[in-house]
C-alpha cells in the first residue's frame, strides 16, 4: 500500500521512504543490514503456518495484518499493562509488505470475511485505524461537537468520515490544495477551508456559533498547521498531533492559552482492537472504502506509484500494489 500525504505550502512532511522518518526500534536484521522492505498496510492470504503457531488463522484464511506489534520486552509489556512503550512498525523497524509474501507474528493477523476486498481490507491499518482512533478516543469527540481537521491526505480524509461516523457536527476540513478541499466535501465535511484565506478565523468563528473548535486534528504534520489549529480551540478544547514532524509546536499566546484551558495531545497508530471493530463496520455498510482506492499498481512499478504520490498525479488516496 501506498499512501498519499496531506499537500501543504512551503513545507514537507517527513516520509520513510525519503529518509525523512527512520526506524525508532529496528529489529536485529533491520539494525544490522540497515535496510527494511516497506509497506505497513498488508493484506493477503495465509500460506503457511510457522511451527507451533498458536493465533488465529489456516492456510488459504484472508487477513489483514496489523499495521505494528508491541515489543514483548518493555516494563509495560511483561506487566500486561496494556501499552507498549516500544511499538514495533511493520515496515519501519521490521520488514513490511511490499513482496510476494511477509513474515507476521501469530497475533497481529486479523481474519477478513470473504466479501471484503483485499485492497479495501488492508488501508483499514493505519490510514482509517489511526484517525479513528485519534478521533474516537485521543480527541474524545461527541455527537454535535465541532472538530477541525487540518490535512486531507490518505489519513485525513478518513478522519473525515470517522468524524462523521461519531456524529461530529460541524466538521471543517483544513487544506491548502483546492483537490484535497473538494475530497473533504465530498467524504462529509461540512466546509473546506484554505488555511491561507483572509477570512479563516471569522468563518471557523462564525461556522462553531462563536464557541471555536471542540477537537482539533493535525493530519498534515505541519507546524503552522498545529499553530493555526491551537488558536481555533475553543475553551477547553483538545488538539491532537497524530500527523508527524519534526517541526516545534508554537503557542503564540501562552496567557490565553492558559486561561481557556485546552489540551495538546500525542497521538501515533491505534489498537489492535480498532482494526477488527473496523473490520466489522466496513463489512456492514457503515464505512465504504472503495472511493479511498485511486488505483492498483503492479509491486514492480512500485517506484511509480511513489512518484505519482510526490507529484500528486491524479490526486491519489491511496494506490494499492498488488504482488
Amino acid at each position: 500500500m501506498v499512501d498519499a500525504g496531506a499537500g501543504s505550502r512551503g513545507a514537507r512532511t517527513p516520509h520513510l521512504i525519503d529518509g525523512g522518518i527512520g526506524p525508532v526500534f529496528p529489529v536485529d536484521a533491520v539494525r544490522d543490514s540497515g535496510a527494511v522492505t516497506l509497506g505497513h498496510e498488508v493484506a493477503g492470504v495465509v500460506h503457511t503456518l510457522g511451527p507451533d503457531v498458536r493465533g488465529n488463522g489456516v492456510p488459504g484464511q484472508p487477513v489483514v495484518l496489523q499495521a505494528g506489534q508491541a515489543c514483548g520486552e518493555c516494563e509495560d509489556c511483561l506487566h500486561r499493562r496494556g501499552t507498549c512503550r516500544q511499538p514495533l512498525t511493520r515496515g519501519v523497524d521490521y520488514d513490511g509488505g511490499w513482496a510476494q509474501y511477509a513474515l507476521a507474528r501469530e497475533d497481529t493477523p486479523v481474519p477478513l470475511p470473504d466479501h471484503l476486498p483485499f485492497d479495501q481490507a488492508a488501508i483499514i491499518p493505519d490510514a482509517v485505524s489511526t484517525p479513528y482512533a485519534a478521533i474516537v478516543e485521543a480527541g474524545d469527540v461527541r455527537p454535535a461537537e465541532a472538530v477541525g481537521i487540518w490535512g486531507a491526505g490518505g489519513i485525513g480524509a478518513h478522519g473525515i468520515r470517522v468524524a462523521r461516523l461519531a456524529g461530529a457536527a460541524p466538521i471543517i476540513a483544513v487544506d491548502p490544495l483546492p483537490g484535497a478541499r473538494e475530497r473533504a466535501l465530498a467524504f462529509g465535511a461540512d466546509l473546506a477551508l484554505d488555511p491561507a484565506a483572509p477570512d479563516f478565523t471569522q468563518v471557523v468563528h462564525r461556522s462553531t456559533g462563536g464557541q471555536g473548535l471542540r477537537a482539533a486534528f493535525d493530519f498534515a504534520g505541519v507546524g503552522a498547521a498545529r499553530t493555526q489549529a491551537t488558536a481555533a480551540l475553543g475553551p477547553a478544547g483538545v488538539l491532537v498531533l497524530a500527523g508527524l514532524t519534526p517541526e516545534p509546536l508554537t503557542i503564540g499566546d501562552s496567557v490565553n492559552f492558559c486561561f481557556q484551558a485546552p489540551q495538546i495531545r500525542g497521538h501515533f497508530g491505534s489498537g489492535d482492537d480498532h482494526v477488527d471493530l473496523l473490520i466489522r463496520l466496513v463489512s456492514a455498510g457503515r464505512l465504504d472504502l472503495a472511493p479511498s482506492i485511486t488505483a492498483h499498481v503492479p509491486l514492480a512499478e512500485a517506484a511509480d506509484a511513489v512518484a505519482r504520490l510526490e507529484k500528486k498525479t491524479g490526486d491519489p488516496i491511496r494506490l494499492v500494489l498488488t504482488p
